[in-house]
């Protein structure tokens, strides 16, 4: 057994379904687990995170040089509780790291797993790991080797590229597999298609994007990745450039991109990023603690409206999903301040295993074409 090796964490995923008949292993490294799931015949068998040890994870240096490590407790898992993935159909690897792509579901070849290593896209995050996995999986029990909506899809419309800065332009970068995800399944209980109506979708959680679906495509967004938007429980958001300058000017670069994303937010104002913990306090009556969480909440709506405003106040839903949705003050919030732009509508936690799972399906049903990874970003400048 590998050292630092942690008995998995059970979900309550399973049993969920899919459509189609085979077997599809889903991988999606965190920054201290990898979650995995295996679907079989349509319904989820298994799904939990397999835990690594975080000192032996920062002991290894780049997040590429844990790949061995994560295999190897892979491995370990696999064989300890009996599970054999000989004729597997598909290995689904959460994407991260690229090149920016538009959505779609990609195969995973040499010149992918290339440039997710070399994070060609800027995005530096665990979830790089996972064509890396899903690749070495598929080289050990075979069957297709995929990927789908990474964070870098890429789908922003012109004017939400350019900035006041010459040669300065906006990513994108965003919880697309669940916001995609989500707003796909609330189309298919509504009766709709996706390409056919216009969204706002919020992924609430850890990390927070807020982004605008106009038919199909997500063609606006915060840049979760670079720190803008709401500050979120790890994440300090946006700030005023004279504020960075006045507040931030002069500490190291690499504590300016921790603000960004691990020690900013609740990390920052309370030492934790426990929402849970905050969440307590705001409940024991604490005012910091309230004034926080409410900020929280009023800037996400902020950004729901704003997100309204690039899709021209044409919105037929809002749509919430992520973590925080367990707090029922997080979605009273956006009702309250945002509900009179479109319906708000809820789902609570993600999707992305499952949305793994059914794009896998697609494909091996036809129903989609695994795309040929470019190789190149979707968008290169504009020619003038």
């Amino acid at each position: 057994m590998q050292d630092g090796y942690q008995r998995p964490a059970a979900h309550d995923n399973v049993g969920e379904t899919v459509s189609g008949p085979w077997r599809i292993f889903v991988i999606n490294p965190g920054s201290t687990s990898t979650k995995v799931s295996l679907f079989e015949g349509g319904a989820c068998v298994l799904d939990t995170d397999v835990f690594h040890d975080s000192a032996m994870l920062r002991g290894l240096g780049t997040i590429n040089d844990q790949l061995d490590y994560r295999m190897g407790v892979l491995w370990d898992f696999l064989r300890e509780n009996g599970v054999d993935l000989t004729g597997v159909d598909a290995v689904m690897g959460r994407g991260g790291g690229c090149y920016p792509v538009p959505g779609g579901i990609y195969a995973i070849d040499d010149r992918l797993v290339e440039d997710t290593r070399a994070c060609k896209g800027g995005l530096y995050h665990a979830s790089m790991l996972g064509v890396q996995m899903a690749r070495r999986v598929q080289e050990r029990f075979g069957g297709l080797a995929l990927m789908t909506n990474p964070p870098v899809v890429d789908e922003l419309c012109d004017e939400a590229r350019v900035t006041g800065v010459r040669g300065v332009y906006r990513k994108a970068v965003s919880h697309a597999l669940n916001l995609k995800a989500v707003a796909r399944r609330h189309c298919d209980e509504q009766g709709i298609r996706y390409e056919d109506h216009n969204f706002v979708v919020a992924h609430i959680d850890g990390g927070i994007s807020v982004t605008a679906h106009r038919r199909g495509r997500m063609v606006d967004g915060n840049d979760a990745g670079g720190g803008e938007g709401p500050f979120t429980p790890t994440r300090m958001g946006s700030m005023a450039v004279t504020d960075v300058l006045d507040h931030l000017w002069g500490l190291p670069a690499e504590d300016v991109r921790g603000l960004c994303s691990q020690a900013g937010g609740f990390s920052s104002w309370f030492g934790t990023s426990s929402s849970d913990a905050v969440h307590a306090l705001v409940e024991e009556g604490d005012p910091t603690a309230r004034r926080v969480w409410t900020a929280m909440i009023y800037q996400t709506c902020k950004w729901i409206a704003a997100m309204a405003g690039a899709l021209g106040g044409q919105v037929d839903a809002i749509l919430l999903t992520g973590g925080l949705l367990r707090f029922d003050d997080v979605a009273d919030g956006v009702r309250d301040r945002c509900g009179w732009i479109a319906p708000v509508f809820c789902y609570p936690g993600e999707l992305e295993q499952q949305a793994m799972a059914q794009a896998a399906c697609d494909v091996l049903s036809g129903k989609e074409q695994a795309l040929v990874y470019p190789g190149r970003p979707v968008w290169e400048g504009f020619a003038d």
